[in-house]
């Protein structure tokens, strides 16, 4: 049957998204939490990425780094959350081939990108804290584009690989994804060819992009609590590792809803749905709050900002 639906994929035109199952009642509620948080979304890192800049003290590696991360929260956020807002309210909840496919591909695009920025955020604080004297020549400005731009293109190297495999089956068996977005692992279910070269594929890719990611981070921060245990004073040793709460805290925070998403039984689709919502909404509304209330500059930019509009007014 694979055989024969080689290229059965050209005659599929959309797909139908299951969303999450709720009762009807319970519609209105569902599309109001996920309108409110994408609201909080939108203003968080669209307020970051404008403090940014516009504060002239925030002109720093660390920042630059931190104006891509919300740039990236707020896209890949966007690239879902707007279209499952439709469809909770849709009868038909519908979505064409050429949007599913747009939609796994910014997804993998920017969730790759999301993990090699971490790490070059990971690597920026092992050098601000092991090599201080340095920190202008690891990290100047041309070093922290090409690695920002290092991280695009792992992430659409990474993007491109997923979508082909994918979109490469044959979907003779169903066009209901049994998801509220379009990811890899709803979408082979319902394909009818051997999805082995797939998985083969997905292993592949954690282990030759996301675990590099992961042995930066983990490496970085080992470094960094031995140079930080060396300090003599208290008041030095906390100074040093308030520098890194902030990433620490973002980190957890992706990897720890991440590891929700993909260890969740396949089957129960409804809770990996409710894990997904936690990776696609929370994650993007609380690193904003995470690095807004745990710094000093942004806090202060904000103040800044605040008090022209208020004089203005």
């Amino acid at each position: 049957m694979g055989d024969k639906g080689g290229d059965n994929h050209s005659e599929v035109t959309d797909f139908i998204l299951v969303g999450i199952r709720v009762r009807p009642e319970l519609h209105s509620l569902l599309f109001l939490l996920f309108l409110v948080i994408y609201g909080m979304v939108l203003l968080g890192n669209l307020s970051m990425i404008g403090i940014i800049a516009t504060d002239p003290r925030l002109n720093t590696p660390m920042y630059f780094f931190l104006g891509n991360l919300s740039i990236i929260d707020l896209s890949y956020c966007t690239a879902i959350i707007p279209k499952a807002m439709v469809n909770i309210l849709s009868q038909k909840k519908a979505i064409s081939f050429a949007g599913c496919v747009t939609q796994l591909f910014l997804y993998a695009l920017f969730m790759v990108t999301e993990a090699f920025v971490l790490a070059a955020m990971a690597y920026d604080r092992f050098v601000a804290i092991c090599n201080p004297l340095l920190y202008s020549v690891h990290m100047s400005r041309s070093v922290c584009i090409q690695l920002v731009a290092g991280s695009y293109l792992c992430g659409w190297v990474s993007s491109i690989l997923q979508i082909s495999v994918t979109f490469s089956m044959s979907f003779c068996a169903s066009r209901v994804i049994d998801h509220f977005y379009c990811d890899s692992n709803p979408i082979e279910k319902i394909s009818c060819s051997n999805i082995l070269i797939n998985k083969m594929v997905s292993l592949s890719l954690a282990v030759v992009i996301i675990l590099p990611t992961i042995i930066v981070i983990v490496v970085s921060y080992m470094y960094i609590g031995s140079t930080v245990l060396k300090i003599p004073s208290t008041e030095g040793r906390k100074k040093a590792f308030s520098t890194c709460s902030s990433h620490l805290g973002v980190v957890s925070l992706l990897y720890g809803t991440v590891s929700f998403v993909y260890l969740t039984p396949p089957s129960n689709p409804e809770l990996r749905k409710v894990a997904s919502v936690c990776y696609i909404l929370f994650t993007p509304m609380l690193n904003p709050l995470i690095y807004s209330l745990r710094n000093k500059h942004v806090k202060d930019a904000m103040r800044k900002v605040l008090w022209k509009k208020k004089v203005l007014l």
